[in-house]
């Protein structure tokens, strides 16, 4: 894991910056975007393909590609949720007066 980190990092970064990116000029809505049964496969092929790579059942390439996958869209997840969270907290929280 280290090798990804070290050798993939200006990468990881770029992930993170466009998701934070992504999360700063996204519209904060209260709908619901997925239903419920979408966003239950969502998760579970995610868990899926996560326990795929702590198993190390992919070798070789495959297996160094679903790695770098995984981080850079954890990357981008976390990116996007700082991203909405500032803006929240910046621009759009309500005044406490």
């Amino acid at each position: 894991m280290t090798y990804i980190f070290s050798f993939n990092a200006g990468w990881i970064v770029g992930a993170a910056v466009i998701g934070f990116g992504m999360g700063w000029i996204s519209p904060i809505s209260r709908s619901q975007s997925l239903s419920v049964v979408s966003a239950r496969w969502i998760v579970v092929a995610l868990a899926g393909l996560l326990a795929i790579a702590l198993a190390h059942l992919l070798p070789g390439r495959l297996g160094y590609a679903l790695d770098l996958a995984l981080v850079m869209i954890g990357a981008y997840l976390a990116g996007c949720a700082v991203g909405a969270a500032l803006r929240y907290w910046l621009l759009l929280r309500p005044s406490a007066s």
